[in-house]
């Protein structure tokens, strides 16, 4: 693959809700540019982007992949990202890297969840949008409907630059708005035919829409409009390209990809409208940490950022990186700025899915990728050493589903723990932690379908089967009441004894643990002291009730005895944790349990639901927080019990529409019949 200039460049993220077809457009567009002789699909499991074991087995897109299309001497980056709404992270990835989206429609479905949610998210950061309406040539499919649909639920600004000739099984082609002219299509390659006086006025009418949206981007070309004079082809380019910047329009083309239909107007328009990387208006995802500015042109010092990152345990890392500015060459000594050190180059290529094709350099817009980076992680900024930058890194969702697992061979400890830390270079939004309280491997993520892939991955790629187990949930015990006792530690074995005798006062505290003494007349000397607050320290990690450890509470030492020759600190400290058991038995202990503070972000049409659903996991609602987009935030609090698999039951409550963050706030005291089940639990495990 020869090298290209940064104004030949054009970056696109492919997204879309899942099933809508992306991955088979993007056969499409390459057999349409003429790489390949046959048409891949989904379905017969050979297409080029989708091609992990996973990918295969699952006929879905799991992960990102690079797929450069070159056109009418142009090089087309598409970004190929999955639909699952479990892999937003990679969505968020691609879009960072792309100076526009093609969001993928499926005309049988309309507007789905996927859709609605990248739009949002592509409005928040301005992002440039395409719609593709895919799979027009479905039964019983209505381009009127789809049009009024998303004219509803995104505004007039989604204008069509192509419409379809026929529809569902009599789509045969499409007519381009811009020139007036109809296509019927066969084996991909179109040919011009006339169109009736009705197409002719649909034509009219819409590219009258595009004119008016054109002469809003300068004063030259209102002047044009209103004189009625008619825009050239520079006109056209400049004024849809602007428009498409400022968020204006939203250019819509429809088509099949399975029939390879509209194909080639769609390749046109990207590279026609389409702001290269290099434009000063295009949108530029990475932001500076500091105070240099780096233009995307190959005269600046070079900078790139590492937006995606693969794991293989055969080829090892490869690292995709977007060159903002300067260029990459083989030569190149690289830097990363992140983490301060520096970095050895490997080979510089691109890929085309896993395909990978050596270059010479990466310009200044375009992507590329190496291997063997040691240090360099997704997010990671590269850049020269005499004259370094730092971009900011992506902001990911945090996780909301958590499994505990633990290897299914017990040799496998080591393992687990290495192939997990490369898994997580490739996913960031994917998170590993070992609970510190329950010895417990937790792994986190969006979704149930991205920790079972991450679990599938675990076996196919590292060799490593885990399985998953229950949680063990951190409960926590106190007393409600008050206890005076004794505790007294009396040994005799012919030679030494052993003699410590306490009286100690438990009561409730606002603190986790208080140790006070209030001794008189030294019945216990001031050098014991220590020994019996060790005592009860080393006793309360392991409560009356269920073993779970022993909070808010205060022992204060008020009497005892001792033996001038017998007592040491030893027998002290027995003495004290013999206390510290009677004392919790004396003095109402029950059990906490953890409560966490959540936020739930829902249609306001859901809410009824969410809330009773909420109170079915005995949570209390705190409050609502209508926003601006109608939308409604939901605050409450609930035991942690309740909310291990809520990631999975709020989407399947509001069709994947709901959000949500969660975190712990404090402990409660936990209803009789919880407390009662928690202990029967304990007592099951200790037969």
């Amino acid at each position: 693959m020869k090298v290209y200039a940064t104004d030949k460049v054009r970056n696109l993220a492919l997204v879309g809700h899942s099933g809508s077809g992306k991955t088979n457009l993007t056969e499409a567009m390459l057999f349409q540019s003429g790489v390949t002789k046959r048409i891949g699909n989904v379905m017969a499991k050979n297409t080029v982007s989708d091609f992990s074991e996973e990918e295969i087995a699952r006929q879905s897109s799991i992960n990102t992949s690079l797929i450069p299309i070159e056109w009418r001497d142009f090089k087309i980056n598409v970004i190929d990202t999955p639909g699952y709404l479990d892999f937003i992270g990679e969505v968020y990835n691609a879009l960072r890297a792309s100076e526009a989206a093609l969001l993928v429609i499926d005309a049988t479905a309309g507007v789905e969840v996927g859709t609605e949610l990248i739009w949002k998210y592509t409005e928040k950061i301005d992002l440039p949008r395409i719609i593709f309406v895919n799979k027009i040539d479905d039964e019983n499919v209505s381009f009127r409907k789809i049009m009024e649909e998303l004219e509803e639920m995104f505004g007039k600004k989604v204008i069509p630059f192509s419409i379809p000739i026929g529809e569902g099984n009599d789509f045969k082609g499409v007519t381009d708005v811009i020139f007036q002219k109809g296509y019927e299509y066969k084996d991909g390659a179109p040919s011009e035919i006339e169109l009736t006086h009705d197409q002719v006025k649909a034509t009219e009418r819409i590219y009258e829409e595009i004119a008016e949206v054109v002469a809003e981007a300068d004063e030259v070309l209102m002047e044009k409009y209103f004189s009625g004079e008619k825009f050239t082809r520079e006109d056209l380019l400049r004024g849809v390209t602007s428009a498409l910047l400022e968020g204006r329009a939203v250019p819509l083309l429809v088509g099949s990809a399975e029939k390879v239909i509209g194909i080639d107007l769609l390749l046109n328009l990207i590279v026609n409208y389409m702001p290269s990387p290099g434009d000063e208006r295009a949108h530029i995802g990475f932001r500076h940490e500091d105070d240099k500015v780096r233009k995307v042109d190959v005269k600046d010092p070079y900078s790139a950022v590492v937006f995606k990152t693969i794991t293989d345990p055969f080829v090892g890392k490869i690292s995709l990186f977007k060159v903002l500015s300067g260029k990459i060459t083989k030569d190149t000594q690289l830097y990363n700025s992140t983490k301060n050190t520096s970095e050895k180059l490997g080979s510089l290529f691109v890929m085309r899915g896993k395909q990978q094709f050596e270059v010479s350099e990466v310009n200044a817009g375009d992507i590329g990728a190496t291997t063997k980076l040691s240090v360099t992680q997704t997010g990671d900024t590269l850049s020269d050493k005499e004259d370094p930058t730092l971009y900011k890194k992506i902001e990911y969702p945090q996780a909301t589903l958590f499994f505990a697992i633990e290897p299914k061979t017990k040799g496998d400890e080591e393992k687990i723990g290495s192939a997990l830390n490369r898994l997580q270079e490739e996913d960031p939004t994917f998170s590993v932690e070992r609970n510190p309280e329950t010895n417990q491997l937790v792994i986190g993520g969006q979704g149930n379908v991205q920790l079972q892939v991450i679990m599938n991955k675990l076996k196919s790629k590292f060799g490593v089967e885990v399985v998953k187990v229950p949680f063990i949930i951190p409960y926590r015990e106190t007393i409600r009441g008050t206890s005076s006792v004794q505790g007294k530690h009396r040994k005799q074995s012919g030679g030494a004894g052993q003699y410590g005798d306490v009286h100690i006062r438990f009561e409730p505290s606002d603190e986790e643990f208080v140790f006070a003494e209030e001794v008189f007349g030294g019945s216990v000397p001031r050098n014991y002291f220590p020994a019996v607050e060790r005592g009860i320290m080393d006793s309360k990690s392991h409560g009356v009730l269920a073993g779970y450890p022993v909070v808010n509470f205060k022992a204060t030492l008020f009497d005892g005895s001792y033996h001038d020759v017998d007592s040491n600190e030893m027998a002290f400290k027995i003495a004290a944790s013999m206390a510290f058991k009677k004392g919790m038995e004396e003095a109402n202990p029950v059990i906490l349990e953890p409560i966490v503070k959540v936020e739930v972000l829902i249609p306001e049409s859901y809410l009824g639901d969410v809330m009773g659903d909420m109170n079915k996991r005995r949570g209390r609602i705190l409050g609502m927080d209508q926003q601006a987009d109608g939308s409604q935030l939901l605050i409450a609090e609930a035991p942690q019990a309740e909310m291990f698999e809520y990631s999975i039951d709020l989407r399947a409550m509001t069709q994947g529409r709901g959000m949500f963050k969660m975190e712990f706030v404090r402990y409660e005291e936990a209803p009789a019949n919880i407390m009662e089940k928690v202990i029967e639990d304990a007592k099951n495990k200790e037969d």
